[in-house]
């Protein structure tokens, strides 16, 4: 309940403010001719009905300044000391005083909270030495007032720190709650990955056997070989269904609108070279033959990684080259750029050459990424030829 209060009067400052300085208002308006009625005691000057009223305003406006309770209580005793000097009696809207007093105690510091109080105490005194009536007993009844009022400030103050706490540890709690689920998909999703895996293997390695054994019997005893065929189109049946289970399982917690679109491959590097943003140039050497599309992608991926590199941090006029070499016993893939290299700030998360390192370890290769020693900047990738089955 507290909680929806305070997030109410948050969203509605200024209303609230009105609302705090209104019966304070009222109550010097409905006190206006009264006052001014009254004869002045000897020393004190009369302001008449418009002059308490200009007056009342003067103290009652700053309490609308409630995100600066420091400066309108600042004001506010400003206009009460030079009323003292004009010696000017007190009246119903001094009381702001002690509303600032109240706001300062319950939102500001410590310190400036002791700081107002003593202020405070300090006017009560001024004024009973207007009134010639200082004595012991008058200041300390004025003190009780005042000190009463301050300690409900720093009340306020103290509850409302406590109920940020809370708020503030209920949220940290719902993000911990938030985290553990996520580990605990994301450690289900590869236990899940961990079997597909396993049951793939085991009816792949089963298929492979019975095809095997087909070929040997397809001559010798061809009743055999269509028996292994059907085990073969059984077991590929059954590991068909466990696997679309599995990737059903996994994919429960994706977006509805997950991206079916075939990944990319070597078939879409001159694409990807002419829209990368900066002149790039394709240098291709050797066959490519037919690589797995998993390798394909890496590819694909360590040249869209060095091109957003060149572009983020090559600066202005810089060019790229991407080169790539089917020719020996390994892929290499090499994009060099004429950038600002050594001299180019680094990046904040580092994760792209960290992403180019895993796609590669996959494949038993490595990659390298830095300045180089002419100027620019480069990043080289050498894979093991793997052909596709």
């Amino acid at each position: 309940m507290f909680g929806r209060v305070r997030a109410w009067s948050r969203r509605h400052g200024g209303l609230v403010s009105v609302l705090r300085v209104a019966p304070l208002a009222l109550f010097s308006l409905l006190l206006a001719i009264p006052y001014a009625s009254l004869n002045p005691p000897e020393g004190s000057r009369y302001l008449g009905v418009a002059g308490y009223v200009a007056l009342s305003v003067l103290l009652l406006l700053p309490l609308l300044w409630r995100s600066r309770p420091l400066a309108a209580y600042a004001v506010v005793s400003l206009v009460s000391f030079g009323q003292w000097l004009a010696h000017v009696d007190p009246m119903p809207a001094n009381l702001a005083v002690m509303v600032a007093l109240w706001t300062v105690a319950s939102e500001c510091a410590f310190r400036w909270a002791l700081a107002a109080g003593l202020v405070a105490e300090l006017g009560i005194f001024l004024a009973l030495v207007n009134w010639s009536v200082a004595t012991f007993g008058m200041f300390f009844s004025g003190s009780i007032f005042v000190v009463t009022i301050w300690l409900a400030g720093l009340y306020a103050n103290t509850r409302r720190r406590y109920l940020e706490g809370l708020e503030e540890r209920a949220e940290r709690a719902e993000r911990e709650r938030d985290q553990q689920a996520r580990m605990a998909a994301a450690a289900e999703r590869t236990r899940i990955a961990r079997e597909l895996h396993d049951v793939v293997a085991h009816n792949v390695s089963v298929m492979v056997v019975q095809a095997d054994g087909a070929g040997f019997a397809l001559d010798s005893d061809p009743e055999q070989a269509r028996l292994a065929v059907r085990n073969i189109s059984k077991t590929g049946r059954a590991a068909l269904a466990e696997m679309r289970r599995m990737v059903g399982v996994l994919r429960e917690s994706e977006d509805d609108d997950t991206d079916y679109t075939p990944q990319p491959g070597l078939g879409q590097l001159e694409e990807l070279v002419r829209g990368a943003g900066v002149p790039t140039s394709l240098r291709i050497g050797g066959m490519p033959g037919e690589l797995p599309e998993g390798q394909q992608l890496a590819v694909y991926r360590i040249v869209q990684e060095a091109l957003t590199n060149a572009l983020k941090h090559g600066g202005p006029d810089v060019r790229a080259l991407v080169e790539i070499d089917y020719g020996g016993p390994e892929l290499v893939v090499r994009v060099t750029d004429d950038g600002r290299g050594a001299a180019a700030p680094p990046s904040p998360d580092g994760h792209g050459l960290i992403g180019m390192r895993e796609r590669v370890g996959m494949y038993g290769g490595a990659v390298s990424a830095g300045p180089r020693s002419g100027g620019g900047f480069e990043v080289l990738a050498r894979l093991p030829m793997i052909r596709a089955a």
